[in-house]
């Protein structure tokens, strides 16, 4: 009998399996039925809790090929998460200091649940790379959708480094995806001033931000993907692109992520970019 319960109960696991799998994928053809604009007035109804195709404002025109552009396709391409997507063009637009848009983008990603930690993190990811005066602007600008937001600031620490151990903790980070590429390409410096500059690298990138809480490696590897591209730093993109796919993301997904930022940079750096991911995925 009991032998009888546990085949029975396999078979229900099995049909329950068929059953969700034949969902899912009622869903997506749902999804691939709909029209660009249908998905345009579901997708941005969901980001901004408003209407899209309006036909309102100075520029109408303008707004419907970008909202159709943006929220009717460019979101459907690949397999990221709407989350990943916001964070991804959070990210984008602190690096363009387009805090205008930046302002609403962060409101869209509370919207579909990304946390304020989240957010701040993804922002933060950001300074490495584009320095710390355009980081603050950025800062500045999600503090003012939290504060709206009734979320109570300074948001929790997420440091994970001391003074003694945040060389070390970063290396750790750094060595598996990087080697010692940055310390060789800097040999050779007058006064050791090419080690120092390594030593920067790993303590302050490695160290301090990417051993915080919230985010994965995983992650912030993605959203340096958006930030590269948006910057146009080829090499450097070129580099991460390597060091995203070692850290786990698929080549589908560094894919759609240059994609979800396209919109917001312009086809020259987007398709640029996807050539990078083309040779290097050669």
């Amino acid at each position: 009998m009991h032998k009888k319960g546990v085949i029975l109960r396999a078979l229900l696991s099995i049909m329950l399996l068929f059953a969700t799998s034949n969902e899912v994928e009622a869903q997506n053809k749902g999804e691939r039925d709909m029209s660009r604009t249908e998905l345009c007035k579901r997708n941005f109804r969901t980001l901004f809790k408003g209407e899209a195709l309006t036909e309102t404002g100075n520029d109408p025109e303008m707004m419907q090929i970008l909202q159709k552009y943006i929220f009717g396709e460019v979101f459907t391409i690949g397999n990221l998460d709407m989350k990943t997507r916001e964070m991804l063009t959070v990210v984008s637009l602190s690096t363009q200091q387009t805090l205008p848009q930046l302002k609403a983008h962060t409101q869209a990603a509370l919207n579909v649940g990304v946390t304020p930690l989240e957010l701040r993190e993804a922002v933060y990811q950001c300074a490495p790379f584009i320095g710390f005066p355009k980081t603050l602007n950025a800062i500045s600008t999600i503090n003012e959708v939290f504060t709206e937001n009734g979320i109570k600031l300074p948001l929790e620490k997420q440091s994970k480094v001391t003074e003694e151990d945040r060389q070390e903790k970063g290396r750790e980070l750094q060595e598996p995806l990087y080697g010692t590429e940055i310390k060789e390409a800097l040999a050779g410096l007058p006064e050791n001033m090419g080690d120092e500059a390594s030593r920067l690298l790993t303590e302050v990138y490695f160290g301090d931000f990417c051993t915080r809480g919230v985010l994965d490696m995983k992650t912030r590897e993605l959203l340096t993907i958006g930030i590269l591209m948006t910057a146009g730093n080829w090499d450097t993109l070129s580099s991460h692109i390597k060091g995203s796919l070692k850290a786990g993301n698929t080549e589908e997904e560094v894919a759609a992520a240059i994609i979800q930022c396209m919109p917001y940079v312009g086809f020259p750096n987007g398709i640029k970019a996807l050539k990078i991911l083309k040779d290097e995925i050669k």
